[in-house]
């Protein structure tokens, strides 16, 4: 096998045992069913689900939104979410006006309604506008729950976490999808379920 082939294939066994080692955590398991309760719980009393994340973690943050706004397992109606940042013209004036820092936490100020659930994503745990908004969350009383890596960074300080077992960006994203379509399973299948 060529020198590629090798290296193609210790990524395709890193990815599988990654998503081996969520699958049979415990801890990942209840952390989920935890957090699904919470959103549908927050969905029965008219509240939302909002994601913020940067790069990759934003690209899940609007993936994860919609699959929930438009469908994922089966036709059924939309469920308010919301991905921060989506408004290049907010992002980019507040970015310019107040610094990039601000981006999620401005927008989060404003947007959130009391009982919404908060879901920041960051594979290392630290990116400032990410902390920035769960600190505007803890102040408006938001459920959070965070994305990241195994180490969890300021994130998991803050917060509770779901941390992917990795300390490799690609890995960390990859299980945050992969967690996140579980979730959003959950929480269509429980808030359906009633149907």
């Amino acid at each position: 096998m060529s020198s590629s082939g090798e290296k193609i294939q210790s990524d395709f066994e890193d990815a599988v045992q990654v998503h081996h080692e969520i699958a049979t955590n415990e801890k990942i398991k209840f952390q989920i069913i935890d957090l699904a309760e919470r959103c549908v719980s927050a969905l029965n009393e008219g509240s939302k689900i909002i994601f913020a994340g940067n790069g990759g973690s934003f690209a899940d943050s609007q993936h994860l939104a919609a699959e929930l706004i438009s469908r994922l397992q089966f036709d059924r109606p939309p469920l308010p979410a919301v991905a921060l940042g989506t408004n290049s013209s907010s992002t980019t004036a507040i970015a310019n006006d107040y610094g990039y820092e601000q981006i999620f936490a401005r927008e989060l100020s404003v947007i959130f309604r009391p009982g919404d659930v908060y879901i920041p994503i960051s594979t290392s745990g630290n990116s400032k506008n990410i902390l920035l908004s769960v600190k505007i969350a803890a102040e408006r009383g938001l459920h959070t729950v965070g994305f990241t890596g195994e180490v969890g960074g300021d994130l998991a300080k803050m917060c509770t976490c779901i941390k992917i077992p990795s300390s490799r960006t690609e890995r960390i994203q990859e299980g945050h999808i992969l967690v996140g379509h579980v979730l959003c399973a959950q929480i269509e299948d429980q808030y359906f379920s009633k149907s």
